[in-house]
């Protein structure tokens, strides 16, 4: 996927465009964002990520960007694949003008409800475009996204991302915190992939399951469903 961005001392003007990617049956972001200047200078270029993912154990000491998404599946959500979603950016780059783009046909109520550190923001059809991003922005979201698909044996996975955020050829550093809130009895958490591991934290019980990740390079999750037993649910 194309970004578009460069360092400020090579263009009058950065922008940067963060995808919503939702093929098949993603139902999360793909960041796109410029580190900054004094981020790329102090980051030498053989430590820059190429894209393999790589978890991190130990958070990096400056701030990096935040994504959170916290997801709901109901009763309906399993006869239609619509899910509520809650999202939220933090530590946004700090950038002239970025946007946020969704799939037209997986998004829909797409809805603005927490700005701050951002000069203008505005919804355009299934994007949101953002302008004069000031240092610890934020932006968060509410929408419904097509992210629930059956798996043809009885069961239903989530596949999210691939998350990243890139600058050009390079990968760096961000934060991914999920939540999936089981707001039925009919489905219970089965597994996840990739596994928990250093790095990637999994929490899970009856009604949720979530993680909590910093890596580098590229992160696709799938977190599967099985079907409760109706005389379980009784």
């Amino acid at each position: 996927m194309p970004v578009t961005g460069r360092p400020a001392s090579t263009a009058p003007a950065v922008s940067s465009r963060w995808i919503s990617a939702l093929p098949l049956s993603l139902a999360s972001a793909l960041v796109l964002a410029a580190p900054s200047e004094e981020d790329m200078f102090f980051k030498g270029v053989a430590d820059v990520n190429e894209g393999e993912l790589h978890f991190l154990e130990t958070a990096p000491s400056a701030p990096a960007h935040h994504h959170r998404n916290r997801l709901t599946i109901d009763d309906d959500s399993l006869r239609s694949g619509w899910v509520k979603l809650d999202q939220c950016h933090e530590n946004i780059d700090a950038v002239p003008s970025s946007q946020i783009v969704y799939r037209e046909d997986r998004i829909r109520g797409l809805r603005l409800t927490r700005i701050e550190n951002i000069g203008r923001v505005w919804i355009e059809g299934h994007t949101v475009q953002m302008e004069n991003i000031a240092p610890a922005a934020v932006l968060c979201v509410e929408a419904e996204t097509l992210a629930l698909h059956a798996d043809g044996e009885g069961g239903y996975s989530l596949q999210n991302g691939p998350y990243m955020r890139r600058f050009l050829d390079g990968y760096y550093p961000m934060r991914v915190s999920m939540t999936v809130r089981l707001h039925t009895p009919r489905i219970r958490f089965l597994d996840i992939a990739p596994p928990a591991q250093a790095g990637f934290t999994v929490q899970h019980d009856a009604h949720e399951v979530g993680y909590d990740t910093w890596f580098e390079g590229r992160l696709i999750t799938v977190i599967r469903f099985r079907d409760e037993p109706l005389a379980t649910i009784r």
